[in-house]
């Protein structure tokens, strides 16, 4: 029987969900999360809200529809006069307080994908690879030495004393016996393995300051939301380059700012060598995500598009450059992408990211083609 609690609670968040959906679009583009609350969950900031109810006035004040006024006439927020709107500043509290709701990044994914009318994405290759693993996840009355439950044997033994009146307390002495023993045991179990690559590039030359980085950091948050939730596993890699580029970890992808030229080619050889060494493009969904301001000074063009268009395209998924707006970038090198033309290269999907109003735009175009 479901108790009137469990049912308002069911609504309340039936109602906090609908709220983050109606705003996902803010969330998106101004990175509201509070932070992670663990792997799976996010906190996100949604304002308090107010559940409709009745007012109920006074005793012997009248029935329905009685008192001042005509028929039709407002009556007002709350049943009190709205004012001019003018007047000083008090010093009462302000309505807008905030309440951080746990979401899970699966709820995320499903928002996302409504939001942005995200079609489902087909892997290739094999859909899911699985291998098989013993866990030792059961205990068992027979096993060999070695797995032998030394606790909960002693423990079984003590019962037993305890029960046959065995147990001297003054001078305990407890010994296991034959039906006392337990052992670990083990089941096979599949586990689904890693069967999508994201590969994360970014220039961190003196041109791509903090503000560059957020919009990355925030776009790069809803890219591995939507495709964890298509596939059993992921495996992010993540690289970083001005006039010479090297594979670094995700806190130092965020938050490394260098000075100097940019060398885009230096990253497609990191690239290359990434997917040659880790993923094969048989067995591998790989997908690869490039963010810069569009410079590439000191070197000709002609080598980073023999790299792409010979060892990186031909193996993706799906290869999104984002050019993001600086005020020291040329954004030359999104001109170079578009001489490919859409047509040779259908997975290769390019979008400027002028501000962080223009994220939400950028991933559904990154996005919306279900590669």
């Amino acid at each position: 029987m479901t108790r009137n609690i469990d049912r308002d609670l069911t609504r309340f968040k039936g109602i906090v969900r609908g709220k983050v959906r109606q705003n996902l679009r803010k969330y998106i583009n101004h990175s509201e999360m509070m932070g992670r609350k663990g792997k799976n969950v996010v906190s996100i900031p949604v304002p308090n809200i107010d559940i409709p109810h009745f007012r109920h006035g006074p005793k012997g004040s009248g029935g329905v529809g009685q008192g001042e006024g005509e028929e039709g006439q407002s009556v007002g927020k709350g049943g009190q006069d709205q004012g001019d709107g003018t007047g000083q500043a008090g010093s009462d509290p302000g309505n807008g307080h905030y309440r951080e709701v746990e979401v899970s990044l699966e709820e995320l994914a499903e928002m996302l994908g409504n939001e942005l009318q995200l079609p489902r994405i087909e892997p290739k290759g094999q859909d899911s690879i699985q291998s098989v693993k013993d866990k030792y996840t059961t205990i068992s009355q027979r096993g060999p030495e070695s797995l032998r439950h030394f606790k909960r044997t002693y423990k079984n033994a003590l019962k037993r004393s305890i029960a046959s009146n065995e147990y001297h307390a003054p001078d305990p002495v407890v010994i296991p016996r034959r039906d006392d023993f337990q052992y670990r045991s083990w089941r096979e179990v599949a586990m689904p393995e890693s069967n999508a690559a994201i590969i994360y590039i970014m220039d961190v030359s003196g041109s791509m300051m903090d503000e560059q980085k957020e919009i990355v950091r925030t776009e790069a948050f809803w890219i591995d939301t939507w495709l964890k939730s298509q596939y059993d596993g992921v495996d992010c890699r993540y690289i970083i380059h001005d006039a010479v580029a090297k594979e670094v970890d995700e806190e130092t992808f965020y938050h490394t700012r260098e000075s100097g030229g940019t060398r885009i080619s230096s990253a497609f050889k990191v690239c290359k060598q990434v997917i040659e060494q880790r993923y094969p493009p048989s067995d591998w969904n790989i997908y690869v995500f490039q963010f810069s301001d569009g410079d590439n000074w000191g070197e000709d063009n002609t080598e980073c598009m023999k790299i792409l268009m010979d060892d990186i395209l031909p193996h993706c998924n799906l290869y999104a450059y984002g050019q993001v707006e600086s005020p020291y970038g040329s954004g030359d090198f999104i001109r170079e992408l578009r001489r490919l033309g859409d047509n040779k290269f259908e997975n290769l999907v390019l979008s400027e990211i002028p501000s962080k109003d223009a994220i939400y735009d950028s991933i559904k175009k990154f996005l919306g083609k279900g590669k």
